[in-house]
C-alpha cells in the first residue's frame, strides 16, 4: 500500500482493528506475534515479542531474531490505550481475546469478519496481513529508514553480519516508527489524531 491507501485503510476501521492493523503496518509485526500478545506485553512505546500464535497454538517466536522489543509509535500507543480502556481485563489476558476470552482471537476469523468487509467498501480488500507487513518495510524504506533498523524492528535479517553483530537502539527504532506515523498524518501535537 502507498501512503494514501494506508490512510484510507485506517479510516474505515474500529479501534481494535486499528490497533491490529497498526501493529502490522506501523510497527511491522507478524500476525502470529500480534495475536500472541498479552496485555502485559505492551507498555508505552514497546511490545515484548516473546511468543506467537501459529496454527492455533502458542509457541516461540519464528526465529532467534524474532524475539525482541518492537518499538510502538506514539499514535499506535494511544490507540492501544484506547483499546485497553474499552476492554478491561487481567494483565495476563490476551490483548485480542476471542469471544470466549480464554483464547486469542483467530487471525483468519478476524480478517474474514472484521477487516475484509470494511476494507472492501474502499477497494482495499486485497490488503491482507502479508500486505500490511510488507507495507511497513516498503514505506519505511521510502522514508529512508536504514535496513538494519527495519530488520531489527521486524524481527528478521538484513544479512548475517548485521543481525548477529549490529543492534539498533530502541530510541532509533522509536524515532523511525514515529516518523512513519507522522508521514501518514496519523499524529498531532498531542498524539493520535481522531477523525
Amino acid at each position: 500500500m502507498d501512503f494514501g491507501q494506508v490512510r484510507l485503510f485506517f479510516s474505515v476501521l474500529d479501534v481494535r482493528e486499528k490497533v491490529i492493523g497498526g501493529l502490522a503496518i506501523l510497527a511491522g509485526l507478524r500476525p502470529g506475534e500480534i495475536f500472541g500478545l498479552k496485555r502485559s506485553m505492551v507498555a508505552g512505546d514497546r511490545a515484548d515479542i516473546k511468543q506467537r500464535i501459529y496454527r492455533g497454538q502458542v509457541g516461540t517466536p519464528k526465529s532467534h531474531n524474532s524475539k525482541r522489543w518492537a518499538a510502538l509509535g506514539a499514535g499506535l500507543a494511544e490507540w492501544i490505550v484506547q483499546w485497553l480502556e474499552f476492554l478491561p481485563g487481567p494483565p495476563d489476558g490476551w490483548l485480542f481475546p476471542s469471544e470466549k476470552r480464554t483464547t486469542p482471537l483467530s487471525k483468519d476469523n478476524c480478517w474474514r469478519r472484521y477487516f475484509r468487509p470494511r476494507l472492501k467498501t474502499v477497494g482495499l480488500e486485497w490488503a491482507n496481513f502479508q500486505v500490511m507487513r510488507r507495507t511497513h518495510s516498503t514505506l519505511s524504506d521510502e522514508l529512508g529508514v536504514e535496513p538494519q533498523v527495519r530488520a531489527d524492528q521486524m524481527g528478521h535479517t538484513v544479512d548475517v553480519n548485521q543481525n548477529r553483530y549490529t543492534k539498533v537502539s530502541h530510541s532509533r527504532r522509536l524515532q523511525a516508527v514515529n516518523m512513519l506515523e507522522e508521514a501518514l498524518g496519523l499524529t498531532s501535537a498531542n498524539g493520535i489524531r481522531v477523525e
